[in-house]
């Protein structure tokens, strides 16, 4: 929720939480985007456009933001509502509320075109969870029929799915193929960008919950903004927050750059920069990262909608986690851990879960990435009802059933989808 709408937002309530997810790759890789002269360093590609340009064109989405924190190999806006994520080679853009995010995308082509000199999309993705309050969109976003006949007339290999179940919590996906794409469209792009050689693993988890608990809700409402007798600014009442709630220890500290936004009268932002790769799994992980050994670099974003009614929270992440259980405190999490951390902060009564992994990584003679995942989720939150504090207010346990899993494989791409809610 932006600050500067709050007094509307309180008057023509609910709000709507769950987000629209674009995703646009106009590369395989940051090493595939063109050579332009004023790049400097890492910032090259997307990341050469300014502040101003994507300001406008977030205008048009309608949103503003808020701030920026700059890694070495992307750019995460915090934005009034969700945020957006800027590689040399990829944008991410996730806007909540009845903002308008498909209509960026002609602005952001026309951007990355002219100014990054990357004329031509390599894949795009755009997906959401099912509106709670769909009547109160706008544009394309009033139904998924019209999002799909407006991506239709920008892409001519887009393809339409819905996963789940149509009168319940189901998933929509909007994918193009890859296939079409050539190096002769860009002839500044290396030759060999189909050996997928410099490019890795592609992976996404979103946790996606619904109903949240009263005592999970109650921290995200902010009437008394002083903190230790000094007026908090919003950047520093949610930096509080989050270390309180466990948020900063989702992933290592040390190895995690947080920007959070506590709204007035209530809700909560939070992007993440997180350095990862073999060395974050050692277990000397300390003498790792004092050394010169390279990290990749991913991101995790967490947004809240407190209120009664309409209460949610979602959690993405594009950090690859193992599937296998990590016992050593210090490193990245596998995907088990990091989905009871989440999930025991937010306490929910509804989760969708989605893992979306490119093929390569998926593959091999053992058991499914997307299979292995399953079995994380459903342990998961086996663990999370069986744990001695998961009381609710009739004393019972919280116990968590799977209502739906669907394992689906894309062109190039597999997912794992799964729906759970309480007893």
């Amino acid at each position: 929720m932006s600050p500067d709408i709050a007094d509307d937002y309180q008057a023509s309530a609910p709000f709507e939480g769950p987000e629209k997810l674009l995703e646009i790759w106009f590369a395989p890789s940051a090493t595939d985007v063109p050579v332009l002269e004023h790049a400097c360093g890492k910032k090259t590609g997307l990341r050469t456009v300014s502040r101003q340009t994507w300001e406008d064109m977030l205008d048009i989405v309608k949103c503003k933001v808020l701030s920026v924190i700059e890694g070495t190999e992307m750019d995460a806006y915090l934005l009034s509502e969700s945020s957006f994520f800027v590689s040399p080679h990829r944008l991410i853009l996730k806007t909540c509320g009845t903002t308008l995010n498909l209509l960026g995308l002609p602005r952001i082509l026309e951007i990355a075109a002219k100014e990054a000199n990357l004329s031509a999309v390599y894949q795009f993705f755009y997906s959401r969870k099912s509106f709670m309050f769909p009547e109160r969109q706008s544009g394309p976003h009033r139904d998924w029929k019209q999002e799909v006949e407006y991506l239709d007339q920008i892409f001519k290999n887009g393809s339409a799915y819905t996963v789940g179940k149509v009168n319940g919590d189901h998933w929509l996906l909007y994918i193009t193929s890859a296939e079409g794409f050539s190096a002769g469209i860009n002839p500044h792009l290396h030759t060999n960008y189909m050996e997928m050689g410099d490019r890795r693993v592609d992976y996404t988890i979103e946790i996606l919950m619904s109903d949240l608990s009263t005592s999970a809700r109650e921290p995200f409402f902010f009437s008394d903004p002083p903190v230790d007798g000094q007026d908090a600014t919003p950047s520093s009442l949610a930096a509080h927050l989050s270390e309180e709630l466990g948020i900063t220890a989702i992933f290592p500290p040390s190895l995690t750059q947080l920007d959070a936004y506590a709204f007035q009268p209530c809700g909560y932002s939070s992007n993440a920069l997180i350095k990862w790769g073999d060395e974050s799994l050692e277990e000397n992980i300390d003498h790792r990262l004092a050394t010169d050994s390279h990290f990749g670099e991913g991101y995790y974003t967490i947004h809240v909608t407190p209120e009664e009614g309409w209460s949610y929270a979602s959690f993405e992440c594009n950090v690859p986690l193992s599937t296998s259980k990590i016992p050593h405190d210090g490193k990245i999490p596998d995907l088990k851990s990091l989905i009871k951390r989440v999930v025991d902060i937010f306490e929910p009564g509804r989760i969708t879960m989605t893992l979306f992994i490119s093929s390569e990584a998926a593959s091999g003679t053992e058991e499914s990435a997307v299979e292995a995942a399953q079995k994380a989720f459903k342990s998961a939150l086996y663990e999370c009802s069986m744990k001695p504090g998961c009381i609710q207010k009739n004393e019972s346990a919280k116990i968590y059933r799977r209502t739906d899993k669907i394992n689906y494989e894309f062109g190039g791409y597999d997912l794992a989808f799964a729906s759970f809610e309480l007893k």
